[in-house]
């Protein structure tokens, strides 16, 4: 699990209370439960069951600011060469919010069980601008495709064969498929959850992340479908989900690999009855 110092310096002192790490520090939990519980993860399971997180504050060109690095990679599986999925979070997230429903402990147990070959997981921080460069000087899509695989290959990580995003992440995602595409390094999978695809320039412009409907139009992959190329694409999401209508046009044009639509909202409920389908999906690309 993280070190101490680790956890102590990617969480900083002022949030000890609130995420529950004063309790582990003075030995009344264990460290790997309260960083669980600071990243969004459920609460105690088995040591066999907990995922290997660590937090590193990184520089970021591309961004022109400091970035939370997140790693998350099963237990007991040596990092070198593990390959690895980006894990982009939703509007208003995190790295270290990013992960949804669970997904270390699935990870993990589909790992130990033998259903999926080893891999792990990368969050960094994107912002709110839909993973591009709506700022100028602040451009999260070139830190994912420049800086990412610079700072896993230092840490002697693996390749990104994978991207996963939830909600705005999962716009992210598919617009990191289509990148990848272009310069003829195209990704093994992409997996998106409750994708946000507005269908509505009108709601996009509220949202403050393109410079407007010509912009967004170059990037929306409700339009530029044809750009993904061949990678896999799966998509999971809610009948309720307030992106349906997008999403089924998504899934009616790009017909990805793997298309739920199963009852729930835009949330973690029905993120945690889809991750376990999202890991195997994963898993069978690594």
């Amino acid at each position: 699990m993280v070190s101490r110092r680790t956890a102590l310096a990617a969480l900083g002192g002022t949030a000890l209370a609130g995420v529950g790490l004063t309790a582990a520090w003075h030995g009344d939990a264990p460290l790997g439960e309260a960083l669980r519980h600071a990243l969004g993860v459920a609460g105690p399971v088995p040591a066999v069951q907990r995922a290997v997180v660590t937090v590193e504050r990184v520089h970021s060109h591309y961004r022109g600011c400091d970035v939370d690095l997140l790693t998350m990679t099963p237990a007991g599986v040596p990092a070198e060469n593990l390959p690895m999925s980006l894990l982009l979070h939703g509007r208003y997230g995190t790295a270290r919010k990013a992960s949804p429903g669970g997904m270390a402990e699935v990870l993990v147990a589909a790992v130990s069980r033998g259903q999926v070959p080893p891999f792990g997981f990368v969050a960094v921080d994107g912002g709110d601008h839909y993973w591009h460069e709506n700022v100028p000087g602040d451009d999260p899509m070139a830190m994912l495709l420049e800086e990412v695989p610079r700072w896993l290959a230092e840490r002697r990580y693996g390749a990104l064969f994978a991207c996963t995003g939830v909600s705005m992440g999962g716009f992210g995602a598919l617009v990191y498929g289509r990148r990848r595409h272009e310069r003829r390094e195209p990704a093994k999978a992409i997996a998106v959850i409750a994708p946000a695809l507005l269908t509505d320039w009108a709601e996009m412009a509220e949202r403050n992340a393109f410079t407007g409907p010509d912009q967004w139009a170059s990037l929306d992959p409700l339009k530029n479908v044809d750009k993904l190329g061949a990678t896999p694409v799966g998509v999971w999401a809610g009948d309720r989900d307030r992106f349906i209508t997008g999403t089924r046009q998504f899934i009616a044009t790009a017909k990805p690999a793997v298309a739920s639509v199963t009852p729930g909202d835009h949330n973690d409920t029905l993120y945690r009855k889809v991750v376990p389908d999202v890991i195997r999906f994963l898993g069978k690309r690594v």
